[in-house]
């Protein structure tokens, strides 16, 4: 289901739903025609009107009001909403289970601020980054970090409908990272990346290698003119890259590589090891329409993995369960989905993804982590990063347009923008920068 859909549970934050943002805000005509009109237009979906007094509830138990003209009162009354603001915190430590006085709670609510802030500077710095100045924050919008006082925008009509929208927007991501850090918190996310980092440097990696030390190649690939497919490549040493001249339909790809030992050989491998920040992991939330990250995001932990060739993946992969048994945990693989040897297509739900896609993917059980491996030979890792209609850069594009994200977070009557013509813009320029000449 698209975050634009009528059922969506991002219902609040749809412009072109019953609760879209409008030019005007007024907290005395309740019986006005425009308020008939709307409330007509709100009743002939039902899931819409439950949704929209379980929001009218949630908004008047936060500002402690009982209906709108009360709200008019905490508009100019700085003392009130400060005593408002304080219980609120007070309540939210509650609701998030943040411990610590008000000012340690209070802390903790910016930070989410910050990263709702996040959320949207991320897109402006890559997917939307020839339109940053469309979709920049309004600054007093940017600089508030109160729910309280961002709440009280969303009725105030001296604010411009943009800015309103955007607090309405800011409410919303701070609630889902609140979420996401109450869910770390509970699942112990940060002692468990810490552990995992711990057993791949005393059990997986070698031991002749110190922590953090790389060994640096470079990967010099051809390219099919019709997909940018790799069609050959070969591992150039860092003293020979010199010698290489760039030609049309080649790419020189920079690897740091460790090192495994599994028999009497030791093997190059690149690593990616990741944890996913938590602007990154509100923009998954976003992009599967839910709310609750315990459902949506499975992916805490991840390594990924490029190795040589398909017989080297086999080795690691043996390698892993041998490297759990010497710590003294079993290693469960679960989910696994094998597409490197080309028998079969990669299948994925992500909007956006594509089957052409190979890899080996997988989940490991061990030592009460459950963690995502992304296996790939130097080939397919290549084909991931500049494949048309593969490459990374562009499925990423692909999945804030298709699945609806876009249109919510930057609705066009607001942002002016036309997102179909966006969409194969960047992917456009994605292409050209893939295929630039090294």
């Amino acid at each position: 289901m698209s975050v634009i859909d009528a059922n969506s549970v991002f219902i609040s934050l749809q412009q072109k739903g019953p609760l879209a943002v409008l030019e005007n805000v007024n907290l005395f005509e309740q019986f006005s025609p425009l308020t008939r009109k709307w409330v007509k237009q709100l009743a002939q979906n039902r899931n819409s009107m439950t949704k929209y007094r379980a929001l009218r509830s949630q908004a008047f138990e936060f500002l402690e009001v009982s209906r709108f003209q009360d709200i008019h009162t905490l508009l100019h009354e700085p003392k009130l909403r400060a005593e408002r603001s304080k219980r609120a915190y007070e309540r939210l430590g509650n609701m998030f289970g943040i411990e610590g006085s008000v000012r340690e709670i209070e802390y903790r609510v910016h930070e989410y601020a910050r990263t709702a802030d996040a959320v949207v500077n991320e897109l402006r710095g890559k997917i939307f980054k020839p339109y940053a100045s469309h979709i920049a924050t309004t600054n007093e919008i940017e600089v508030t970090n109160d729910p309280i006082q961002l709440l009280l925008i969303v009725f105030n009509d001296r604010y411009h409908k943009k800015a309103r929208f955007e607090a309405r927007r800011k409410l919303q991501l701070m609630n889902l990272a609140a979420s996401i850090h109450q869910r770390e918190n509970e699942t112990e996310i940060e002692d468990k990346f810490s552990n995992f980092l711990k057993f791949l440097n005393d059990f997986v990696w070698s031991p002749k290698q110190k922590i953090g030390e790389h060994d640096i190649v470079y990967l010099h690939s051809q390219h099919a003119a019709e997909d940018f497919r790799c069609m050959n490549v070969k591992v150039i040493s860092h003293n020979d890259v010199s010698s290489v001249k760039p030609e049309k339909g080649t790419k020189l790809t920079l690897l740091k590589r460790r090192r495994f030992i599994a028999g009497n050989r030791e093997y190059p491998i690149y690593v990616s090891i990741r944890k996913k920040p938590p602007e990154a992991k509100v923009l998954k939330l976003l992009r599967k329409n839910e709310k609750n990250p315990a459902v949506a995001v499975d992916d805490e932990l991840g390594l990924m993995a490029v190795l040589d060739s398909v017989a080297d993946v086999k080795v690691f992969q043996k390698h892993l369960t041998q490297s759990a048994s010497r710590a003294n945990s079993f290693m469960v693989l679960e989910d696994i989905s094998d597409t490197l040897t080309g028998n079969s297509q990669y299948s994925s739900t992500a909007t956006g993804s594509s089957t052409k896609t190979p890899m080996l993917k997988f989940f490991a059980r061990l030592g009460g982590m459950r963690v995502e491996f992304i296996i790939h030979t130097n080939r397919s890792w290549l084909n991931y990063m500049y494949q048309q209609d593969v490459a990374h850069d562009e499925y990423e594009v692909r999945r804030i347009f298709d699945s609806g994200v876009a249109e919510l977070l930057f609705p066009e009557d607001i942002f002016y923008l036309n997102h179909e013509a966006i969409r194969h813009d960047m992917l456009q320029l994605f292409r050209k920068q893939i295929e630039k000449l090294t």
